[in-house]
């Protein structure tokens, strides 16, 4: 168990990710391949990857690399850098720019846990520029297989969870942020944060932020960060549903999110982003918070989407409420939807008033 002690001055400096990490979910997913965790979740997806890998003649050089991210607590921490990362690149460059003194000892760290490593591993922790270029365009070409062509659903459920966590302390205060996440891997108690872990260990925060990172790829292991030369980070797993990975035929090999791209280009991206955040009903206000954006320009997206057909509203007390249509959900996925069955003709009332009579 892993328990993090925090005072009143430390749930202050509790932050929640402002959007996911790629440099993680790289390391979380590179987990799950060599796994059977979670069959009906994840298989589909493992077998799309694995096809992809052996089609770019990767499967070899992914399966070395996969030996510094063991399914277990323990991964060198320089292979997760920084927190609030735009994008991959900026992760790698982080990556690659680790120095010397700290590859040698995380990487001696890890052959005392794990055994045998990679044999090219050896140049990379004497900090030999090429083996890091190596390892940098190989994390590159992996994640563009086994990540990127994900990123509309993990993005999807990441902004679901924020805006939900978001809500939860807009609507009770800061200080329930962490007892709502009451769960098996999980729970607050009397100022203490419990995280499921094989490794028993105690926590301080020491006067540094804590940053709470749901993570796509992560699954019933919550990951912490603790060095003290890096920021306080706590990895842990977004709510899945069986049949994510869907329409079944996706190919990791093909451009991710073609349809959401098209999609933007037509209405705009910030429209765009509207549709796909409304994956689950939101208030204006839960939008604009997901979204980032002010209440007013929040509103006059739904507004306009709502114009068409794709969003529907409905007023509930103070505020409105926003949903999704079905057409909205097909047009986001680049498919047409479903037909609907042909509707009954109306009935004119006065006939329809003649017909009851008639039962009468």
């Amino acid at each position: 168990m892993l328990r993090f002690h925090l005072t009143t001055e430390d749930l202050l400096r509790v932050r929640l990710a402002a959007r996911p990490h790629p440099i993680w979910e790289i390391s979380f997913s590179l987990q799950l391949l060599q796994t059977r965790e979670a069959v009906l979740l994840f298989d589909p997806w493992r077998r799309t990857v694995r096809r992809a890998l052996a089609r770019e003649g990767l499967t070899q050089a992914i399966t070395e690399l996969a030996r510094l991210y063991p399914p277990a607590d323990y991964w060198p921490d320089f292979l997760v850098p920084g927190v609030g990362l735009a994008d991959v690149e900026s992760g790698l460059d982080l990556v690659m720019a680790t120095p010397r003194s700290e590859l040698r000892r995380e990487l001696t760290l890890m052959a005392h846990y794990h055994g045998a490593l990679p044999p090219w591993t050896r140049s990379m922790a004497e900090g030999d520029i090429t083996t890091l270029k190596r390892l940098g365009e190989l994390l590159r070409r992996y994640h563009r297989i086994a990540v990127a062509p994900y990123t509309g659903q993990l993005q999807s459920a990441f902004r679901s969870e924020r805006a939900h966590r978001a809500d939860i302390v807009l609507s009770h205060g800061a200080e329930e942020l962490l007892p709502s996440y009451s769960s098996p891997l999980m729970n607050w108690h009397e100022g203490v944060l419990n995280v499921v872990s094989s490794v028993d260990e105690e926590f301080r925060t020491e006067g540094r932020a804590m940053t709470l990172l749901p993570s796509f790829f992560c699954l019933n292991h919550p990951t912490a960060l603790a060095d003290h030369n890096r920021p306080l980070t706590l990895a842990y797993p977004l709510p899945h549903t069986v049949g994510w990975l869907s329409p079944p035929h996706i190919d990791a090999t093909t451009q991710p999110c073609d349809a959401r791209a098209a999609l933007a280009r037509l209405i705009g991206p910030a429209r765009a982003a509207t549709l796909d955040a409304l994956d689950r009903a939101m208030t204006t206000s839960q939008l604009a918070l997901a979204l980032g954006l002010s209440v007013p320009s929040a509103s006059r997206h739904a507004a306009t989407l709502r114009d068409v057909g794709l969003v529907g509203s409905e007023r509930r007390g103070q505020s409105v409420l926003h949903t999704r249509t079905p057409m909205g959900t097909a047009l986001l996925e680049g498919h047409r939807p479903a037909a609907s069955p042909p509707s009954a003709p109306a009935v004119p009332r006065r006939a329809a008033h003649w017909a009851y009579a008639r039962e009468r």
